[in-house]
């Protein structure tokens, strides 16, 4: 009997977890399904999730050649990657100085890294926006970083991963006559892949995702990341051929995909290892 209530208490729990993933997953894969169907079953009112003609080719050749998509996922690849850069450079050592090193205000400093997770991006907007033109800086890559060089959350998963490393490794290290940042990144950082990947996959999805912050500093569509590209691509060309709007939606989702795809084992790890001490 306790083995039949464990069987069932499984499949119930598998159902739930697939029964999320499905609802997950629908919105992803109705957009793949419209962007190669013509526009009359775009339109049609009856609900059929693969087309009876497909369209397929003309969607994606027209959104190839009626908007810069290669364009907007290269600043899309240049703003992610010089984000994600700087701010591991910065918060390694910030979250192993929180973790590993005592000082006076130590504490203090981790109650302000919490607090500034609770900061939106929209308070500061005004002023950063007001400095950047100041400095003539609108339309630039730079613009684009800039509000989003220091990461807080990265500071707080990277504290708690280093946490729970041994203290004996680093004090040996130090014994050997090894200086703090030579700790920091030949000896530590090295073993905080995991933490490291999962903070990577969520900075790169947030800021391919980011609309608002481009939305405000972007001007010139040459320099438009991929979600102002789509509402330029949507508002300038595609009018109500949302076949070809889902087309470009998939392959400029496609690249998220596959860094999660190829980066999903660090990135269960970092998340459930950064939450054990």
């Amino acid at each position: 009997m306790p083995c039949l209530q464990r069987a069932i208490t499984r499949v119930l729990i598998h159902g739930v977890l697939m029964a999320g993933a499905a609802f997950m997953l629908l919105p992803f894969v109705w957009m793949l399904a419209t962007s190669i169907k013509p526009p009359e079953e775009v339109f049609s009112a009856t609900l059929r999730l693969l087309p009876t003609r497909f369209f397929g080719a003309e969607n994606y050749s027209f959104a190839l050649t009626q908007a810069p998509l290669l364009r907007f996922a290269i600043n899309g690849v240049i703003v992610c990657l010089g984000i994600l850069v700087v701010q591991l450079l910065v918060a390694i050592p910030c979250a192993y100085a929180l973790a590993k090193l005592r000082f006076p205000g130590r504490n203090l400093l981790f109650v302000l890294v919490l607090l500034a997770l609770a900061i939106p991006v929209q308070v500061p907007a005004l002023p950063l926006y007001i400095a950047l033109a100041e400095m003539e800086l609108l339309n630039t890559y730079l613009s684009l970083m800039l509000p989003f060089l220091f990461s807080a959350f990265a500071v707080f998963l990277l504290r708690q991963f280093f946490k729970s490393y041994p203290d004996d490794i680093i004090q040996a290290a130090r014994l050997d006559g090894m200086g703090e940042m030579e700790i920091v990144w030949r000896i530590v950082a090295p073993s905080a892949w995991p933490a490291i990947a999962a903070f990577s996959v969520f900075s790169v999805v947030a800021h391919w995702n980011d609309l608002y912050w481009p939305l405000i500093v972007i001007t010139d569509g040459g320099m438009a990341t991929p979600p102002l590209g789509m509402m330029l691509f949507a508002d300038a060309e595609t009018g109500s051929n949302y076949g070809a709007l889902m087309a470009a939606a998939t392959m400029l989702t496609a690249p998220l995909v596959v860094i999660f795809l190829f980066a999903r084992r660090w990135f269960i790890a970092g998340v459930t290892m950064t939450g054990v001490k």
